[in-house]
């Protein structure tokens, strides 16, 4: 046996380490470094850097608020098309609030909308995946269902996706909410559901609420059937 081939064998007996692979930059192409400085910071996102040097180099990162993952331009920073970029998803917890917060804010963003898998009558026009879109959220009002989009000044798009409840194994680890918005959208939820378990359960007053709010919350992150 040769110390290739002895190396190859010692590597499949040894398990592999879990090592953390983070996705946390997403590098965006634009034309006008400024202008589109001006437009994310617009949007309420954090500005995180902005750098340059004497060769015309300069990169501008920005991180949407509760975001793990951020977003980088600039000048010599890819040599992609400005507004080549399209399908960039960034995921809220309330399909109707975030849209109307970035229209305060003066973006131009498409009505909300769900895909083709139902068969509703609505205006079709394709979106940044090539399907079609249908008005209005998700009829059943399922996660991963509802849409809005929009697009900085060079055409690059982005996709707002409502997400609720994730699906199972998705969510690694305890519950953890990264902005106080996702968390007070979490507890609305927690306190429709639980209006409606008090209802079946002859409208008495439920004084373990606290814990069954918890308990629905760290279900519906992790994917698990919900409470009843």
């Amino acid at each position: 046996m040769t110390m290739t081939e002895e190396r190859r064998e010692a590597a499949v007996k040894v398990p592999a380490l879990a090592i953390d692979m983070k996705l946390e930059i997403v590098v965006i192409p634009v034309s006008d470094v400024d202008r589109a400085k001006a437009f994310y910071a617009g949007l309420g996102w954090r500005l995180d850097a902005d750098f340059a040097s004497g060769n015309g180099w300069r990169v501008i990162q920005f991180t949407p608020p509760g975001s793990p993952a951020s977003v980088i331009f600039g000048k010599n920073v890819t040599a992609a098309a400005p507004g080549s970029a399209q399908g960039l998803y960034v995921i809220v917890s309330d399909i109707e609030a975030a849209p109307s917060d970035l229209v305060r804010r003066g973006v131009e963003v498409s009505k909300v909308f769900h895909g083709a898998g139902h068969a509703h009558v609505g205006a079709d026009e394709p979106y940044l995946f090539g399907r079609l879109r249908f008005s209005g959220p998700d009829p059943e009002h399922g996660s991963y269902r509802s849409f809005a989009s929009f697009s900085d000044p060079d055409g690059n798009g982005w996709l707002m996706q409502e997400i609720t409840t994730r699906l199972p194994g998705r969510v690694e680890g305890g519950t953890a909410f990264t902005s106080a918005a996702d968390l007070a959208s979490a507890l609305r939820r927690a306190a429709a559901a639980h209006g409606e378990h008090e209802k079946r359960s002859g409208g008495q007053h439920d004084e373990n609420w606290p814990d069954w709010y918890a308990e629905y919350i760290v279900r519906e992150q992790a994917g698990k059937p919900p409470l009843s």
